[in-house]
């Protein structure tokens, strides 16, 4: 679940996240965001201090962010590093275009650990 809070001042634009920002609601962020962040020349800030994880589709959504120029808050050292990446980079950590683990379990066919007959005892 994602709580967003969105306040407006003459000045500034500051979203506070609290929550996971993760694809179901990734949408209704982005929804938020190009509704009431178009034709905005007022500083904007978002607070990630509550948000406890980040997919993906968050990250990316994170980096358009980024590019329309929010500035952001955050405390959690996962975070700071994906925002300092965004930042800099433009784009997702390399950890993440390191594809699924694989399964080092299985060789030629076979698997190795418990057995149906070791397990079934």
């Amino acid at each position: 679940m994602l709580r967003i809070t969105h306040a407006r001042t003459e000045t500034e634009q500051r979203w506070t996240l609290c929550g996971q920002l993760t694809r179901p609601w990734v949408a209704e962020l982005r929804a938020c965001w190009e509704h009431h962040h178009r034709g905005v020349s007022a500083r904007t800030v978002v607070d990630l201090n509550d948000v406890t994880f980040i997919d993906e589709s968050g990250e990316k959504l994170l980096s358009e962010m980024v590019s329309d120029g929010a500035e952001f808050i955050a405390t959690g050292v996962e975070t700071k590093h994906l925002l300092k990446d965004l930042k800099s980079k433009g784009e997702r950590p390399l950890r993440r275009f390191i594809g699924p683990p694989t399964n080092r379990c299985e060789k030629s066919g076979e698997k190795y650990g418990i057995t149906k007959d070791e397990g079934s005892e």
